[in-house]
């Protein structure tokens, strides 16, 4: 009996790593590019990434959900979400992003890499109607906000340079930015 719980425990112990969440802090203290500070969870265990952006009136939470392929921007200063297709041709994958956090935390490095991805997005500016289909994750964090899917852009456009963008800078690797009348508000 007494070997029993032992085992048990360390097998817990062994186990717990797995399933745990990662939060990394990064804060940019000279405010550069007005990232404000970060912080991001990556959870093994259901597949997702989570960076909080913790900015004063621009701060926005994103979530990648890997297992659904969809991504979601909460924007507290517009009470808006905004929903899209995860492009992981631009995006690392769950291992590689908490791998890199994990890397550049402990190095004390961030920005002074390569210069970060880009990504830009349209905004639909009709409402989603079901939020379902875009995965539990996603309904926990947009639920009865007003909630808008985007459209990846390919290239520049000189369209969307005369309009209002909110841009979320994650960490020193990506940069997306959503675009479109709903963002004007």
């Amino acid at each position: 009996m007494r070997f029993t719980i032992v085992f048990a425990g360390l097998l817990g112990v062994l186990l717990i790593p797995a399933f745990a969440d990662y939060n990394i802090n990064i804060s940019d203290n000279n405010n550069s590019g007005g990232s404000g500070q970060q912080s991001v969870s990556v959870n093994n265990e259901h597949n997702v990434a989570n960076i909080d952006n913790n900015n004063g009136w621009d701060s926005w939470n994103m979530l990648w959900d890997y297992r659904t392929g969809f991504a979601a921007t909460r924007v507290f200063h517009k009470k808006a979400c905004i929903v899209h297709r995860m492009n992981r041709d631009a995006l690392p994958s769950l291992q590689a992003l908490d791998a890199m956090v994990k890397e550049k935390k402990l190095q004390g490095e961030g920005p002074g890499g390569p210069p970060p991805k880009g990504l830009m997005y349209s905004i639909n500016p009709n409402k989603v109607n079901n939020l379902e289909q875009f995965g539990k994750s996603i309904v926990g964090m947009c639920k009865g906000i007003p909630t808008y899917m985007a459209e990846e852009i390919q290239g520049a456009s000189l369209f969307f340079s005369s309009e209002k963008c909110i841009n979320a800078y994650i960490l020193w690797i990506l940069n997306v930015s959503f675009c479109g009348s709903t963002v004007e508000n």
